[in-house]
């Protein structure tokens, strides 16, 4: 018995020894523009999922998905999220395939999470991810509006839907002019 739990002592020791010199030594490519691998992938989605699942307070959307509310959270989506997630016009961001792991392309791949988990990631951001938390860029109704927004993205009114035909071309992104 004391040689089987010496061996799961070395064996252990062996392991963070090797992970610790690994990342100490710069093995470990963190170059954005290289795709993860499927065990990275898979282990990355599966930890945001539970941890959303444990940390998210189930929570009623106080919006209602009226046009005026859906056309809101559209507007927001555009000037705020479209760039990495796309949108209905635009389906697939220039930016998809560049950030790793590669940001949900909605317009594609429906968010299937409850409205409260969305509202959690978007409050809080997704760390390791480019997903930046916004509460302290937006209101609350205005993130719950683009949740709402989110949750009817494959059944948008035709106003919400103009809020993205800018005659064909990705919206602009706006330029800081040095002072």
């Amino acid at each position: 018995m004391k040689g089987f739990i010496l061996g799961v002592l070395v064996t252990l020791l062996v392991v963070v020894g090797v992970g610790f010199y690994v990342v100490e030594t710069g093995q470990m490519d963190m170059r954005a523009d290289q795709q993860p691998s499927a065990t990275e992938a898979r282990l990355a989605m599966h930890v945001l999922d539970e941890s959303v699942d444990r940390s998210a307070p189930q929570m009623k959307n106080p919006r209602q998905p009226t046009e005026a509310n859906l056309v809101h959270g559209a507007t927001i989506y555009l000037e705020h999220c479209a760039m990495c997630h796309g949108d209905p016009v635009h389906t697939r961001s220039p930016l998809a395939d560049t950030l790793n792991p590669p940001a949900p392309q909605f317009a594609e791949d429906e968010p299937d999470m409850p409205e409260y988990q969305n509202y959690y990631i978007t409050v809080h951001g997704v760390r390791w991810t480019g997903m930046p938390g916004w509460k302290n860029a937006l209101r609350d109704d205005e993130i719950w509006d683009v949740v709402t927004f989110l949750s009817h993205i494959g059944n948008l009114p035709p106003a919400a839907k103009s809020v993205f035909a800018l005659n064909g071309q990705p919206p602009a992104v706006s330029e800081k002019k040095p002072k």
